[in-house]
């Protein structure tokens, strides 16, 4: 059978054309690459020190990572600047998917008082969020102060001798204490620390008279009696045993409510594919049967969620964080106290 030239060229032209789009097409190159994310481990960046609640959230994802990713989540401590140190240095990795972080509502806050690289709702983009915990006010059990109306009577007639820890200048827990202060009409002094663990040392050590923190970081201490708790910033009691007889701020007449969320989020500018993926796996992982146990065997519950609703709350709560900071004067306060 004779096979004209035409013909030739035509089928050689056609295997020529589908072997480059198979081999070298962009649509292949990018499902191959999706298909293989992640190839290698993950780090997760923390901007606290070891042993604070944001820790041991990532510590019980560290260990149900590797069935969930296919690869291992590396845990990497940044403590400083109230979590600025840290957040920089996840706000300016290379958005690829191989490094996410720790990032809570405290992340909105260093921005508002205008000596932060980078305003992080923008910088950074959410993924999903783990939990939610309120603020509490601890101070040691051998202190005469058992509720928040004993505490702000003795501050009224001993005014600055009082003096408060938490976990970083500007941050969420130091707000919350500035928060009370200023309801209140006392006069109570912070003094920073690079985390809630230094901050509990200090206070266990007679450093600091009160502390401001998550509750997870001093349930063990509630539970031996080193300490007692004596409000929680929230609406409602919380349900946790350890901590449902403590009453609120607003049963006292003080409106000081501080219920924040514990998430993760990405650099800015993560390819659609691999955000997807990053929060099938984070969420696979978070809804895991052994990470609750895990989470609440440390006194922490779970309070997952997805993308959506995530970004939603992100948006709705740095609108109300900035308001809080420009009606309160906080962060003149907060400038003035860095001077």
């Amino acid at each position: 059978m004779i096979v004209s030239k035409s013909v030739v060229r035509s089928v050689v032209f056609y295997l020529f054309t589908t072997l480059l789009l198979v081999g070298c097409g962009p649509q292949a190159k990018t499902v191959t690459n999706i298909d293989k994310y992640p190839t290698k481990p993950i780090t997760m960046i923390v901007p606290y020190a070891a042993g604070g609640s944001a820790d041991m959230m990532a510590r019980a994802m560290e260990k149900v990572a590797q069935k969930h990713l296919g690869q291992a989540l590396v845990v990497t401590n940044i403590p400083g600047g109230a979590s600025t140190i840290g957040t920089n240095e996840l706000a300016g990795a290379k958005p690829d998917g191989y490094t996410i972080g720790y990032v809570s509502m405290g992340s909105f806050l260093q921005p508002l008082y205008g000596q932060t690289r980078y305003h992080y709702s923008t910088a950074l983009e959410p993924l999903v969020q783990v939990m939610s915990t309120p603020s509490v006010a601890v101070v040691l059990a051998g202190q005469p102060w058992n509720n928040v109306d004993d505490l702000v009577q003795y501050a009224k007639q001993h005014p600055g001798e009082i003096k408060f820890g938490h976990s970083g200048l500007g941050s969420g827990n130091h707000v919350v204490g500035e928060m009370l202060a200023k309801e209140a009409g006392i006069d109570i002094a912070q003094v920073p620390f690079r985390g809630e663990s230094e901050a509990l040392t200090a206070l266990l050590g007679g450093h600091v008279q009160m502390m401001f923190t998550n509750p997870p970081t001093i349930k063990e201490y509630i539970k031996s009696g080193k300490v007692k708790v004596l409000a929680v910033a929230s609406d409602q009691r919380m349900t946790d045993p350890e901590f449902s007889s403590i009453p609120t701020f607003k049963e006292s007449g003080l409106a000081v409510v501080y219920h924040a969320w514990h998430a993760l989020g990405a650099p800015k500018g993560l390819a659609p594919e691999v955000r997807a993926e990053l929060i099938k796996d984070l969420s696979s992982m978070i809804l895991d049967p052994e990470f609750k146990k895990n989470m609440e065997d440390l006194g922490m519950t779970v309070e997952y969620l997805g993308p959506q609703e995530f970004e939603k709350k992100w948006v709705e709560d740095n609108a109300r964080l900035t308001k809080i900071i420009k009606e309160t004067g906080i962060a003149e306060k907060i400038a003035a106290q860095k001077k």
